[in-house]
């Protein structure tokens, strides 16, 4: 008995050992996963995704190609993250409205560039190793059709690295970052693709010791009732919490996800509302907030909330619901990527903008749809959003629209 017992501790002890040791192997896995460049293998060959970009296709024809349509609507709303797998060739889509829009987009940074524009210190790197990324690799090799590499000018003394050549605008882009401001970088980025960019790196540490990640660069010329300038800095907390139900729904879970987005893999999802206009550049006016009593404040001003002796909330709203006129409401869908960079790890948060006429909702057969979307918005699991998204505004008109 002495003897299996003398001979029990040590075996007990290599067990321990073990065990300790697959836990550490199984951490050191997921953290390498999250923090090295993604090489993945497909039929054993081991590949970069960030270089084996696919060209979209040979009937790509720009002028032809409709913006995409997308419809994610549901009968009762829910907040939830909503994720779908993508790859990064998929990242950026390109339509017919593409001329138009970067004309828009060039005007926009010149004219309001501290509001479509902002760079921290610390996101200096991240934005510079995007830019070499999106002009050197992937624009060229995903749209071959239309961006094109040269050698720069024989003559030229300062320009050395190769140029990205836009063959719709003839602008010509150069590709080495170490040579451009990382403002540059951006204002260069939102004139050449008609997508949205967004930079996010770890800046604080949540109490358990979890990294949180705040807003340190962008380029958006398409805000939606919200001043991205007055968000640069914070964290994801404090950037959503004028929407109702985020902190309760999925503040935890957001920060977490963020936290474990490996490099080489990209999400999507599509978020959706109705706007009484068709203004893309909205820095405010597109929501109304609730405050702690559950009353409606409306938000003339970016995500202010009226105080009680301003004027009359229910005067207010009233008034805005006159001013709604069918024919200049739009649907407004953001298709949302989010991916991590490989050298910085910063996160890379996109997204495109997509309009649509009512009528041509109606058109596509999806009126009913969306009309018991807009009713679905005050029954879901945040019964606030529609107040949040002014359905208290446009919602009774638009739905009964959609269902005639």
């Amino acid at each position: 008995m002495t003897a299996l017992y003398v001979i029990s501790i040590p075996i007990a002890i290599s067990l321990v050992l073990v065990l300790l040791l697959r836990k550490v192997q199984a951490w050191q896995s997921r953290r390498q996963r999250a923090s090295t460049p993604s090489l993945e293998e497909v039929k054993g060959v081991l590949f970069d995704p960030y270089e084996a970009i696919e060209p979209v296709g040979n009937g790509f024809v720009l002028d032809k190609t409709e913006p995409i349509k997308l419809r994610p609507f549901r009968p009762k709303y829910f907040l939830t993250m909503s994720l779908e797998n993508t790859t990064l060739s998929d990242f950026i889509l390109m339509d017919k409205t593409y001329v138009g829009r970067a004309n828009l987009r060039r005007q926009l940074i010149k004219d309001h560039q501290d509001a479509t524009v902002q760079c921290n210190h610390s996101a200096e790197a991240a934005v510079k190793e995007f830019y070499r990324w999106t002009t050197g690799t992937y624009l060229p090799r995903r749209y071959p059709m239309l961006y094109r590499l040269e050698a720069p000018h024989p003559e030229s003394e300062k320009q050395q690295s190769q140029l990205l050549k836009n063959l719709v605008t003839g602008a010509s882009s150069p590709t080495d970052a170490d040579a451009m401001s990382p403002i540059d970088c951006l204002k260069t980025l939102g004139e050449t693709v008609d997508t949205d960019f967004l930079f996010l790196l770890p800046s604080s540490t949540a109490p358990d010791g979890s990294p949180i990640y705040h807003l340190q660069a962008f380029v958006t010329c398409f805000p939606s009732g919200f001043s991205t300038r007055q968000k640069l800095g914070l964290p994801l907390a404090q950037i959503h919490a004028p929407v109702p139900g985020y902190a309760a729904k999925l503040e935890k879970s957001m920060d977490r996800f963020f936290a474990r987005v490996e490099v080489g893999k990209i999400v999507k999802r599509a978020n959706w509302s109705i706007t009484t206009d068709d203004v893309l550049f909205c820095e405010e006016g597109t929501h109304i907030r609730e405050n702690e009593d559950g009353e409606a404040g409306a938000e003339p001003k970016n995500e202010r909330m009226l105080e009680a002796n301003e004027h009359s909330i229910e005067e207010d709203i009233e008034r805005q619901r006159e001013n709604v006129k069918i024919e200049n409401c739009r649907l407004r869908v953001e298709r949302q990527t989010l991916h991590r960079l490989p050298v910085s790890k910063a996160l890379v948060f996109a997204f495109k903008t997509y309009q649509e006429r009512l009528e041509d909702v109606k058109a596509d057969g999806d009126g009913n749809t969306l009309a018991d979307a807009i009713d679905g918005l005050g029954i879901g699991n945040v019964p606030g959003m529609r107040v949040y998204k002014r359905g208290v505004v446009w919602g009774d008109r638009v739905a009964a629209y959609l269902r005639q």
